[in-house]
């Protein structure tokens, strides 16, 4: 399940990606206008920017903006890299892998094999999607609505 943080850390990427690009925007503009605490974004944003996704400017005019263009920054290691592992229970985790105390066979837990397909069924579509693909999605579904 994506979590607040992920949420939260694409809402804000999505905004990055429509503004002018290069132009640095502060926190508290993208916290205002996607209704964020700034505080929890601010940490976001750093986890954003350690993970190469952002980049950011101190002093007047700072801000963030993102690393690269949209197009090519992929969803699934930002979710990845804001929420950890994308698999349900760590059992079917390939990155984060834990056998489950309860399990007696991992070859043929029906629950691990279920959650392993789910897990590939998430990873498909994050690691198949970019940032701009979000955006145009959403403007799709936005021209349908006026429609």
């Amino acid at each position: 399940m994506l979590t607040k943080k992920g949420k939260y850390g694409l809402k804000a990427l999505v905004y990055l990606a429509r503004s002018e690009q290069g132009k640095a925007i502060q926190v508290a503009e993208i916290a205002e206008r996607e209704t964020i605490s700034k505080k929890f974004l601010d940490a976001i944003m750093r986890d954003l920017k350690n993970a190469g996704f952002v980049r950011s400017w101190k002093g007047p005019g700072g801000g963030f903006a993102l690393s690269r263009p949209a197009a090519e920054i992929v969803i699934g290691p930002v979710v990845r890299a804001l929420d950890g592992p994308l698999a349900p229970i760590a059992c079917a985790s390939r990155t984060a892998f834990q056998p489950c105390d309860d399990c007696g066979d991992l070859r043929t837990c029906a629950v691990r094999l279920v959650m392993t397909e789910v897990r590939d069924a998430m990873a498909a579509v994050l690691d198949g999607t970019t940032l701009q693909d979000m955006i145009e999605k959403s403007r799709t579904a936005d021209a349908q609505i006026g429609d």
